[in-house]
């Protein structure tokens, strides 16, 4: 679809990727690029940087109520929704059996609360909309890219929450994808490794190391701007469907 004019939502679009995939946007013209983020600072700091086009919403993904009534503004707002770019997550690293029991469940459902029930939330809340777009010459109506992690393939010891949310976003885009066909809307899956981004600023230097050892090329973390480019790949080329795209610098987690 084109980028010019339309109009895209962004969860966890005041920081990290999503930030960055806001930025791509813009640059390339969209009409409009609004941001769902819990962070109301940060969000207020680039509605003031990057001009009238980005928009920002406080919302918390995990609460459906807030997504349905920010997704009501933006359709007020806007008119149409075109694109959806579900990248709001939260780490909460946690042992099935650490040194003091048991996982506490209030740990793993903050974690599928945000990381799959968000995604959810959104999705629910934009597709019915979505769905009557005007259409292009294909039939496409609009464009949905979950971002996943490389987690859920190789989740590393401590990563029994962020793995079992991040492996469901892969497991629901092929049955998403033949089900939201049939209404011109394309479902693609990012599944991303390590990026300089907030969600890293407090792991420690050394296991951020391991972990661009574990990467055959390039040797380093990667850019979000490099991430953003694949966004705009996947939103302009409608072959992409149905698949998840590992994002990684051909790294392949080890478990530690």
């Amino acid at each position: 679809m084109k980028i010019e004019g339309s109009v895209a939502v962004v969860s966890g679009g005041a920081s990290g990727l999503g930030e960055a995939t806001c930025r791509r946007l813009l640059d390339l013209g969209a009409a409009a690029v609004v941001a769902f983020d819990a962070n109301a600072d940060r969000g207020a700091t680039l509605e003031s940087e990057l001009g009238h086009r980005y928009h920002y919403i406080q919302v918390d993904v995990s609460d459906l109520g807030q997504v349905e009534a920010a997704v009501a503004q933006v359709q007020e707002t806007h008119g149409a929704i075109h694109f959806l770019v579900n990248s709001a997550a939260v780490g909460v690293p946690a042992k099935l059996l650490g040194s003091k029991g048991p996982i506490p469940m209030d740990v793993f459902d903050t974690g599928i609360k945000v990381n799959l029930y968000g995604p959810i939330h959104m999705m629910r809340s934009i597709v019915p909309s979505m769905a009557n777009n005007v259409p292009t010459e294909d039939g496409e109506r609009g464009v949905i890219i979950n971002v996943s992690s490389g987690a859920a393939f190789e989740g590393q010891t401590g990563q029994v929450t962020y793995s079992a949310s991040k492996g469901a976003l892969v497991g629901l885009t092929m049955p998403l994808t033949r089900e939201l066909s049939t209404h011109g809307i394309r479902v693609m899956t990012i599944a991303p490794g390590a990026f300089d981004t907030p969600i890293y600023s407090q792991v420690p230097q050394q296991v951020k190391d391991g972990i661009i050892d574990q990467c055959l090329f390039p040797k380093r973390m990667g850019h979000a701007a490099e991430f953003a480019l694949l966004i705009e790949e996947i939103l302009r080329n409608p072959m992409h469907n149905g698949r998840t795209i590992r994002l990684d610098a051909g790294a392949i987690l080890s478990p530690t």
